[in-house]
């Protein structure tokens, strides 16, 4: 049985900005149907606003875009959605402070070694940001061996492209975006739209 996990993250992992970074994972078993969705959007509902747009962001969509996909995710039967929740002023390390790359992989395995998957092949889908092929490879590694910890018989694989390319990636970003508002903004309006099953877990 084939699954597929998507993952994004809202907020950052500097000293300044941002008080909270929320890593979210969207697992589903079709993205066609998140496929189809997305082109409905563009071809009708959501035209005008869409036309110029490669992606969906929730930074950069309206109030109605971003409410109507997530009323849409609770249509994906089985989807099941994972937060892990960086609060950076408990962050006391400075080997992670001073290497993003590190500490984005810390997040991850931490969020990964909470998700239990059995007896399934698993796609993971993640966006190119990475940047060089060492580190993306470096990723993959840790986060595959922390999710492989309590999962039993499961076959991961992880892809990196741009988020454009992948409806799920987009659907990720809605969902990272909403959890942030919760906890960034105390507003729960996004997330509380949302009916599937959600987890969410905190690093510290």
């Amino acid at each position: 049985m084939l699954r597929y996990m998507y993952i994004d993250e809202s907020g950052d992992l500097g000293g300044k900005g941002s008080k909270y970074m929320v890593l979210a994972a969207l697992l589903i078993d079709e993205p066609r149907n998140l496929d189809r969705i997305i082109k409905n959007m563009r071809r009708n509902k959501f035209k005008k606003e869409l036309r110029k747009a490669a992606e969906i962001k929730a930074d950069k969509s309206s109030d109605a875009v971003i409410k109507y996909m997530l009323q849409k995710l609770n249509e994906m039967k089985g989807a099941k959605i994972f937060y892990i929740v960086l609060e950076k002023k408990k962050l006391f390390s400075d080997f992670l402070k001073n290497d993003k790359h590190k500490l984005y992989n810390y997040v991850a395995g931490k969020l990964a070694r909470n998700i239990m998957l059995n007896n399934m092949d698993i796609l993971i889908k993640i966006d190119k940001s990475k940047g060089k092929q060492m580190l993306r490879e470096d990723f993959n590694g840790y986060f595959t061996n922390c999710l492989t910890e309590k999962s039993v018989t499961i076959k991961a694989t992880i892809e990196h492209s741009y988020s454009h390319a992948w409806s799920g990636l987009q659907f990720a970003d809605i969902l990272a975006w909403s959890c942030f508002q919760k906890f960034e903004h105390s507003n729960s309006e996004y997330i509380d739209l949302i009916k599937l099953e959600q987890e969410v877990y905190h690093v510290w």
